[in-house]
C-alpha cells in the first residue's frame, strides 16, 4: 500500500512538474508560432450590385500595391482576402466576422459608407484595425476607435470647391446630390461655405442612389436660373449624369458645372463627351497629377488592370495597402489591434496623390485638395490641376481617440 502511494506521488508529481514547465512555455510558444503565422487581411468590397464599379478600383488597387511590394513586411507574410459584399450593408458585417473568427484576419478594410457603418461594431468588440478605403463621410471614423481612413472625405472637396466658387464669379448656385450620406455630407459642407461667402443657394434637390434619373431636377435648375450648378453623385454615375446635362442643355444656358471629384471621374470622363469641357472640379487626385510617383502608379495600374482605368478610388486602396505595410514595419510585424493603431496614427508618406498623412486626433486622412479643370490632352478629356489647397483636414469632423 505504501509503494502504491509512493509511485502515486511520484506520478503525479512528474505531472504536476510537466504542467508548470508546459505553462511557463506556451506562452512563449505560442507568440513564437503566432510571429510565424501570415497577417491576413480581410477586405469585404461590393464586387457586384449598385455600386460595383468603386469596390473593383478599390481592390484593383489595393492588390497592385501587394504586387508591386511583396507579399512580406518585417518577415510577416502577408495574406490579402478580398470577398464580394454585393455591395449590401449586411454582407459586408457577416463577412467581417467571419474574417474575424474563422480565419483570424488581423486588419479589416472597408468600402461604402453604410458597409463600413455596419462594420464598426465588430471591429471595436474584437479590437481590431479597419482602414476605410472607401467611404467619404466624416462620421464614419467615429463610429469605432480601431477606424482609419486612407480615401477622402466630401467635405473636403465641398469647402474647396465652395471657396473657389464665391471667389471666382458664382452668385447662384443650384444643388444636386444623390440621396445617401456622403451626398447630404457634400451638399451640407458646401451649402454651408458658399452661403458664409455671401452666396445664394436658390434650390437642393435630392436623386435617388439606385436608378438615378436626373432630368427633372436639370429641368428645375434650368428654370430657377442658376450661374452655376453644384453637383455630388458617386464615382460610377457621373456618366448618367453627364448624359442628361446634355440632354436638358444646361451647357448652352451658360450655367457652369462644378462638384466634387466624382463627377469628373477618370474611369469615365474619356468618354463623357466635349460639354464636359470646361467643368470644375475639387478631388485629390486624377492620373495626369504631375509627380514620379503618380507617373509609376498609373502606368502598373494600367499593365495590370487592361480593363479599368486608374482613378481616385484605386489611389485609395494603394494607399490603404500602403498605410497597412508601412505600420506594420513601424510594429517590427507586431499585428495586434493597439500595436498597429498606434502605428497608424501619425503616419505620414508619399501618395501617387501627393503628401498623405493620418490625423493623430482624428484618424482621418489629411491631402492636398486640387482644383481641376476638365481639358482635352492628346485628345482625351483629363481632369487638369490649376491651384492647390494644401494639406487639407476634414471641416466636419470632430476629434476622436
Amino acid at each position: 500500500m505504501l509503494k502504491r502511494h509512493a509511485a502515486l506521488a511520484r506520478t503525479f508529481g512528474a505531472l504536476a512538474l510537466a504542467a508548470a514547465a508546459l505553462s511557463a512555455t506556451t506562452p512563449a510558444a505560442f507568440a513564437q508560432d503566432a510571429a510565424k503565422e501570415p497577417i491576413k487581411i480581410g477586405m469585404p468590397m461590393a464586387l457586384t450590385g449598385v455600386l460595383a464599379a468603386v469596390g473593383q478600383q478599390a481592390a484593383a488597387g489595393a492588390k497592385l500595391y501587394v504586387a508591386l511590394h511583396g507579399d512580406t513586411v518585417a518577415g510577416r507574410k502577408i495574406e490579402l482576402m478580398i470577398r464580394d459584399d454585393g455591395s449590401i450593408p449586411d454582407n459586408s458585417r457577416r463577412i467581417a466576422q467571419e474574417m474575424i473568427v474563422n480565419d483570424h484576419a488581423s486588419i479589416i478594410t472597408a468600402g461604402l459608407t453604410p458597409n463600413a457603418l455596419a462594420i464598426a461594431p465588430v471591429l471595436t468588440q474584437a479590437k481590431i484595425p479597419g482602414v476605410i478605403m472607401v467611404s467619404g463621410t466624416s462620421i464614419v471614423t467615429e463610429k469605432s476607435p480601431y477606424y482609419v481612413r486612407t480615401s477622402w472625405t466630401l467635405g473636403q472637396q465641398s469647402l474647396a470647391i465652395a471657396k473657389w466658387a464665391a471667389k471666382n464669379g458664382s452668385k447662384r448656385v443650384a444643388v444636386i446630390q444623390s440621396d445617401w450620406a456622403p451626398g447630404d455630407e457634400a451638399a451640407k459642407v458646401f451649402i454651408d461655405t458658399f452661403k458664409a461667402a455671401g452666396g445664394e443657394i436658390i434650390s437642393a434637390d435630392k436623386v435617388p442612389l439606385q436608378n438615378p434619373d436626373f432630368s427633372a431636377f436639370l429641368q428645375r435648375a434650368v428654370d430657377n436660373k442658376p450661374d452655376t450648378l453644384f453637383v455630388y453623385v458617386p464615382a460610377g454615375q457621373a456618366a448618367v449624369f453627364a448624359r442628361q446635362f446634355v440632354e436638358r442643355g444646361l451647357a448652352k444656358e451658360g450655367i457652369k458645372l462644378i462638384g466634387t471629384g466624382d463627377i469628373t471621374d477618370d474611369q469615365d470622363l474619356p468618354t463623357m463627351g466635349d460639354t464636359m469641357l470646361g467643368t470644375v472640379t475639387a478631388g485629390f487626385h486624377s492620373v495626369t497629377h504631375n509627380s514620379p510617383t503618380n507617373k509609376a502608379f498609373v502606368e502598373a495600374f494600367r499593365k495590370a488592370n487592361p480593363n479599368l482605368k486608374p482613378n481616385f478610388i484605386a489611389v485609395a486602396g494603394y494607399d490603404g495597402m500602403q498605410a497597412i505595410y508601412k505600420a506594420l514595419e513601424k510594429t517590427g510585424g507586431k499585428a495586434d489591434g493597439d500595436s498597429i493603431m498606434a502605428a497608424l496614427k501619425g503616419l505620414q508618406w508619399e501618395s501617387p496623390r501627393g503628401p498623405a498623412m493620418i490625423d493623430p486626433e482624428t484618424r482621418d486622412i489629411v491631402h492636398n485638395i486640387y482644383i481641376r479643370r476638365v481639358e482635352k490632352v492628346d485628345g482625351v478629356l483629363r481632369n487638369t490641376e490649376f491651384e492647390t489647397v494644401p494639406m487639407v483636414k476634414d471641416p466636419s469632423h470632430k476629434p476622436a481617440s
